[in-house]
């Protein structure tokens, strides 16, 4: 398959609908340390007292992605790198479906989170 034959569909609903519907903007929260850092743990806590305020949340868990997205990769530097990508791509989406999205993932490359922060980010600063 080609480029050619892939084309991006625009939604019929924008990000701007979607944040004069819910009341806030959406996010993605980047969450990053070593294995049992307390990422999870942080993230669900935001999680829960962001929910209670009315916030459209999910949080991308990097154990959880290995079990079905990512569950091809290894541990390799480039499949860690393959990896973030993928959740770059995931957290990109839900962006622009109007959540705030909480990543916990050990992401151990500053290439690999600036790539996701380009992917994201747009003049109003959606990556945290």
């Amino acid at each position: 398959m080609t480029e050619e034959n892939i084309k991006w569909h625009d939604s019929s609903i924008t990000r701007l609908d979607r944040i004069q519907k819910t009341g806030h903007h959406s996010a993605v929260i980047w969450l990053t340390g070593l294995s049992g850092s307390g990422k999870s743990t942080v993230a669900n806590a935001v999680n829960v007292k962001l929910f209670e305020r009315n916030v459209s949340t999910y949080v991308l868990d990097g154990d959880n992605v290995r079990h079905g997205l990512c569950k091809d990769l290894s541990f390799s530097d480039k499949d860690r790198e393959e990896n973030i990508r993928r959740i770059g791509e995931v957290a990109n989406l839900f962006l622009d479906a109007g959540f705030v999205v909480l990543t916990a993932f050990v992401s151990p490359f500053r290439a690999d989170r600036n790539r996701v922060r380009e992917l994201v980010n747009n003049p109003k600063k959606d990556f945290i």
